[in-house]
Parts: C-alpha cells; sequence; structure tokens
C-alpha cells in the first residue's frame, strides 16, 4: 500500500514471485471512468475508489480460493479502504505501507513515462493518506530502500504468525 509512485507494484511483484503466488496489479481495477478523471488531473474520491476496491477484494478472495497466498498493489490510503479489503478477503489480511518522501514520490512520478496517474495528484494522495494505527496490521518500509530489500523484509515479516494483541499488530523495521 501507498500513494502513487511509492513503489507498490514493483515490491509487490517480486514479493509475489518470491512467494510464488499470483499478483494483483491494483491499478487494472480501475474502471474507464475512474482513469479518465485521473488522468485529467482530478483526484478520486470514496465514490470512485468503493467499487475498485470491492473489485480488488473479490479478486483476492478468488484467487486465494484457489490455495495458498495472493500480492496485490493497492493505495489503502484510508482505514476504510483497508477495513473494506478485510471484509472482502476471507483470510487475514496482512498490509505493506511503502513510505517515501515528498520530493522522492515526486521525482519517480515524473519520471514514469505512460502511466495515466500525473504527478499533480501526489499533493491529493498524500491528503488522503491515513497513517495505520498501531491496532492495524501493517509493517511500514522505507521505499528509497532497495526493492529487493524491502521484498526481503516484508517477506520475512510475512512469515512471521500473525500478532495476537492489537498493539503489536503495527511494525516498522528499519531498512539499513
Amino acid at each position: 500500500m501507498g500513494v502513487s509512485g511509492s513503489g507498490k507494484s514493483t515490491v509487490g511483484a517480486l514479493l509475489a514471485r518470491k512467494l510464488d503466488c499470483p499478483f494483483l496489479e491494483g491499478d487494472a481495477f480501475h474502471d474507464s471512468n475512474a482513469i479518465a478523471k485521473m488522468s485529467a488531473g482530478l483526484p478520486l474520491d470514496d465514490n470512485d475508489r468503493w467499487p475498485w476496491l470491492d473489485r480488488i477484494g473479490a479478486a483476492m478472495g478468488e484467487a486465494l480460493a484457489s490455495g495458498g497466498q495472493v500480492v496485490a498493489a493497492c493505495s489503502a490510503l484510508r482505514r476504510s479502504y483497508r477495513e473494506r479489503l478485510r471484509e472482502a478477503i476471507p483470510v487475514p489480511t496482512r498490509f505493506v505501507l511503502l513510505d517515501a518522501s515528498y520530493e522522492e514520490l515526486l521525482r519517480r512520478l515524473t519520471q514514469r513515462a505512460s502511466h495515466y496517474m500525473p504527478a499533480s495528484l501526489l499533493d491529493s494522495q498524500l491528503a488522503t493518506l491515513e497513517r495505520p494505527d498501531a491496532d492495524e496490521a501493517v509493517l511500514t518500509l522505507d521505499a528509497a530502500e532497495r526493492p529487493e530489500r524491502l521484498c526481503d523484509i516484508a517477506q520475512a515479516w510475512l512469515a512471521e504468525p500473525a500478532p495476537s494483541t492489537p498493539a503489536s499488530r503495527h511494525q516498522a523495521f528499519p531498512t539499513a
């Protein structure tokens, strides 16, 4: 999870390969109206996001029906979005927040070619982002690290049993 340009797709695809499981690219679940809206530099609102989150949650549920795990790249910017996904996914679900500085995100977005999400929407995404609370199962990582390193840390965290107490569910791993 994270704002556009944080590396969700890159790290998610790497993690799915390491776990030998399906990878779902959240961008592929946007409808044409949402893509047109973002392409025009207009931020999405909850009415745009709810059906998108439902499609991602349903696809994850379908992928899980065959057994195993699934990795998805999805912004999941608000707690309510993460809760909606958790409700749709029939197994305990964890999130990895890829966090980066504004300057790094802007650099990545301006260098990215052929993507419908313009850099001008970064401010609206950051304004929408609700950082995870201590009672959420979220690992926060510094997105400035190499994707392979982020993948390794996420894989190690996912291999651990899910914490039993809510206060211990939010973890930030050092990436040095």
